[in-house]
């Protein structure tokens, strides 16, 4: 069977009023504006033009994105809100033949001579790897995407996916809803966060509604619960959730989905039902039907039993084809996605354990490890001990060196109100062994996160006072 594309799904809606708040009409008429646009420059340029699509409103930058798609072009998910510094890093990677920002269509001058996309697949570059400081792009195509709205239909048992979208679309997380709602016949409502903060009134029904949210944002939201509790479920991703803002949500009886997943796969694939969640099962819950997780060992490679720590890995049939540019030109990685099989695996970062359900339970991430006196501390783990005392805002931790100790744990915290480091550690201490105490403490006004409520630890560090003795 031939999987149809997105301009295809679009036409089938054209006289369906699925986009809420917004005239669904002038959405497809400005789709097939741009799709002329585009097919117009194809043959000006006589190969697949490279589109950069940086647009700040989410309607015109699904209209582009759909078109992009389409007309069969190279597409580069940009954030409109990059620095100088970070378009930089983006124009070093590639260069496009067109870029749409702010509803403009610009044609950039050549900043370097970069060889020429020769993929024999139209690629979606998904930007990741911003809270690291260094910006790279995974590479999906329009089969890798819909594997996971496949996997995703599945697993919640649903035909037509309703979705709120309150996260920005140039992210896995955001885009994923849009094309769940698009494919599957559901209704979409496409919201700035901040209407959900502040009004907490809705157009519509949430009966039937997925919202997404990151975990800063449903601590915000935890204020009105009664908001919460109308959504069918709640998705929770992008960054670790403390085990307090999770028995909170619990308490209040809100319908969450902690999930786990990554751009690299295309969203998620594990995820914790609601049902699950408010009986008090904890962990990222089981693997989505699309994907495979197994738990091998850091040291040799080898597969890891129930309830045994190691590194995450995942074979999916959302599986990205790589990092661009790598293997842009390599016939195995294209064949075997093209067919739609599980074509390899993917080693993440980050260390967990599947319970003997099936379930799985993430540690935290191996790159962020804090050996002290020859013990393993994994950040999340304190800082959600941390933000459990419901003394801090917030919390970043990491391992700064020390001549004893080799790393020593370093806290850089929020105060929810004057507080004391004295006060604090004494919260701590039956939450923590001792080994896993932070030594050094420093308050600041704010932490840095970005739109997912990922910490930057590059830049955390960089809060540390230049006279600080730590």
């Amino acid at each position: 069977m031939v999987m149809k594309g997105a301009w295809e799904y679009l036409q089938e809606r054209a006289r369906e009023d699925w986009l809420i708040g917004q005239d669904s009409r002038a959405f497809f008429e400005l789709t097939s504006r741009v799709i002329a646009q585009l097919q117009e420059e194809k043959t000006r340029v006589r190969d697949r033009p490279v589109i950069f699509l940086a647009e700040s409103d989410p309607i015109h930058f699904l209209a582009k994105f759909i078109a992009a798609c389409a007309t069969g072009c190279h597409l580069f998910l940009c954030n409109p809100t990059w620095t100088d510094s970070e378009w930089a890093q983006v124009f070093a990677l590639a260069q496009p033949t067109l870029l749409y920002e702010k509803s403009t269509l610009l044609r950039p001058p050549l900043h370097s001579v970069l060889p020429a996309l020769h993929s024999p697949l139209p690629l979606i570059c998904i930007p990741t790897g911003g809270s690291s400081g260094s910006i790279r792009f995974a590479m999906h195509t329009w089969d890798t995407l819909m594997a996971s709205v496949a996997g995703f239909q599945h697993y919640f048992g649903v035909e037509r996916i309703h979705s709120c979208c309150v996260l920005p679309i140039y992210h896995v997380s955001g885009l994923m809803q849009c094309l769940r709602s698009l494919t599957s016949g559901g209704t979409l409502a496409l919201l700035p966060y901040k209407t959900l903060e502040t009004s907490h009134l809705l157009t519509f029904d949430p009966a039937d509604f997925f919202l997404s949210l990151v975990p800063t944002q449903l601590h915000r939201l935890l204020g009105s619960p009664t908001l919460l509790t109308q959504f069918k479920t709640i998705l929770l991703g992008g960054a670790p959730a403390g085990s307090e803002l999770l028995e909170q949500a619990r308490q209040l009886a809100i319908p969450l989905a902690p999930t786990y997943g990554m751009t690299e796969t295309a969203s998620q694939v594990s995820t914790l039902k609601p049902t699950d969640f408010l009986q008090g099962i904890t962990g990222c819950g089981q693997v989505l039907p699309h994907a495979q997780i197994t738990i091998c060992s850091a040291t040799t490679g080898e597969v890891l039993g129930v309830n045994q720590t190691g590194v995450v890995t995942i074979a999916a049939k959302s599986l990205m084809l790589g990092y661009y540019p790598e293997f842009v030109d390599t016939p195995r990685d294209v064949a075997c996605f093209s067919k739609g099989t599980v074509a390899c695996t993917f080693s993440t970062d980050d260390i967990g354990w599947l319970d003997e359900r099936g379930y799985l339970h993430i540690l935290g991430r191996q790159s962020d490890k804090i050996i002290t006196g020859g013990e393993n501390v994994f950040p999340a783990e304190v800082e959600a001990a941390i933000l459990a005392t419901g003394l801090v805002q917030d919390v970043g931790v990491f391992g700064v060196s020390d001549p004893y100790w080799g790393e020593a744990i370093a806290a850089i915290y929020v105060p929810t109100a004057h507080l004391t480091v004295t006060t604090l550690k004494a919260a701590l201490a039956d939450r923590l062994s001792k080994f896993k105490l932070p030594k050094h403490w420093i308050a600041v006004e704010q932490l840095p996160r970005n739109a997912q409520g990922k910490l930057n630890r590059q830049e955390l560090r960089q809060l540390v006072p230049t006279d600080s003795t730590m």
